[in-house]
């Protein structure tokens, strides 16, 4: 197997870490938000953490550079449609993603409050879920349409 390939299996297994591990945590932490059961919510949200620490970071990292050298390979350029999507979509997400990050610490930090005090979680970490959980929608979006035009490639 030459080099190209070994990269470019490496940018579509670390494209896939990256949303399904987003995904992923996103889901889980969703959903366990509405059991409002406080020691779940704090285990949860330090493994969602975890995962964008130990999964996401590095691929969101992998990502462009890998691509930017594969593109160099083949002889394209950003002019090419797919690719300038593609990149913007890419940094609309990481626009998204990047907040994100700093709120899933802030719903860590709040939960293990909680759960360590044995009371409810406050209205300031509802008001930071809805955040976190409006700031996903665009970034599942954009690196949905990723996806397509990597494969596709339409202009």
């Amino acid at each position: 197997m030459n080099t190209y390939l070994i990269v470019k299996w490496l940018h579509i297994i670390s494209s896939v870490l990256m949303v399904g591990t987003g995904f992923g945590t996103a889901f889980y932490l969703f959903f366990i938000n509405r059991s409002r059961n406080v020691e779940a919510i704090a285990e949860v949200s330090r493994l969602v953490v975890r995962a964008d620490t130990w999964f996401t970071t590095p691929a969101v990292i992998f990502q462009p550079l890998s691509g930017l050298w594969l593109m160099q390979q083949t002889g394209l350029t950003f002019t090419t449609g797919w690719i300038f999507a593609s990149l913007a979509l890419f940094f609309l997400a990481g626009a998204c993603w990047l907040p994100v990050v700093w709120l899933q610490l802030k719903l860590r930090d709040i939960a293990r409050e909680s759960r360590d005090g044995h009371h409810p979680l406050p209205p300031r970490y509802w008001r930071i879920a809805r955040y976190w959980e409006w700031l996903g929608y665009p970034a599942f979006i954009a690196v949905t349409v990723v996806f397509f035009l990597m494969v596709n490639k339409p202009f």
